[in-house]
C-alpha cells in the first residue's frame, strides 16, 4: 500500500489538491482563492493553521511537492506548492468516492431531533421557528449571491454545490414549516405520560 493510499482525505484535503490542480500556489494564496470563489461555504478554511497542517501532511503523503520558495518585500518568506501525479490521482479518486457513494456524517442536527421530546413540545416550536427564520434569512443571501454570479456569467459548473445547498435548505424549510404547523395545532405533541410506555417497552426489551 502507498503512503498516497493511506491518506485520509477530508473536504479541506480535497479542495487544496483541486486548488492546486488548477496551478502552484502559496497556502496563503489558496485560503484567499478559496474564499474568492465562494467555497468557504462548504469547506471550513477559517483557520489558517489547520491549512497549513493539512497542506504537511499532503506533502507527506507524496500528493502535492514544494515548487518553490520566494521573498517578497511586502511578505515573509513563502512556501509555492504544487500538485503531484500521485495527488492528481488521488483527488480525481476522491471526488468519484465522494460524490457517488453517499456518507452518513452524523451532522447535529438530526442527533438533536432524535431527543427534541426533551424539549417539550412548546419549546420545540419556538426552536423550530428560530432555525427557520435562520433559513429563510440563509435563502436570501443564497438568493443574492445568486444573482451576482449570473451577472460574471459563470459557468453552471462551478456553481453547483450553491445550487444543491439552495435545494437541501429549501426542502428542509418546507419540513419545518410542516411540522411546526402540526405542533400548532396539536396533532404533534407528546408528554411524559404518553412516552412512558414506550420508554418503559424498550427498557423490557434490552
Amino acid at each position: 500500500m502507498t503512503t498516497s493510499t493511506q491518506f485520509k482525505r477530508s473536504a479541506l484535503a480535497m479542495a487544496l489538491l483541486g486548488i492546486l490542480h488548477l496551478e502552484p500556489m502559496h497556502p496563503y494564496a489558496i485560503q484567499r482563492r478559496i474564499k474568492e470563489w465562494g467555497k468557504d461555504k462548504v469547506v471550513n478554511v477559517g483557520q489558517r493553521a489547520a491549512l497549513y497542517k493539512t497542506i504537511a501532511r499532503l506533502q507527506e503523503a507524496g500528493l502535492v511537492a514544494v515548487r518553490e520558495t520566494g521573498r517578497d518585500q511586502q511578505y515573509p518568506e513563502r512556501t509555492v506548492y504544487e500538485i503531484t501525479d500521485a495527488g492528481r490521482a488521488a483527488v480525481a479518486g476522491w471526488l468519484a468516492e465522494m460524490v457517488g457513494h453517499p456518507r452518513n456524517e452524523y451532522p447535529e442536527f438530526p442527533a438533536a431531533l432524535s431527543f427534541l421530546m426533551l424539549l417539550g413540545p412548546d419549546a420545540a416550536a419556538v426552536e423550530l421557528r428560530r432555525r427557520a427564520d435562520a433559513l429563510r434569512a440563509e435563502l436570501a443571501e443564497m438568493a443574492a449571491d445568486a444573482e451576482q454570479a449570473e451577472q460574471f456569467a459563470l459557468p453552471r459548473v462551478v456553481m453547483l454545490e450553491d445550487e444543491y445547498l439552495r435545494a437541501v435548505t429549501e426542502a428542509e424549510l418546507r419540513w419545518l414549516d410542516g411540522v411546526v404547523a402540526d405542533l400548532d395545532a396539536g396533532t404533534l405533541t407528546w408528554s411524559a405520560e404518553t412516552l412512558a410506555p414506550h420508554v418503559d417497552r424498550s427498557m423490557n426489551q434490552s
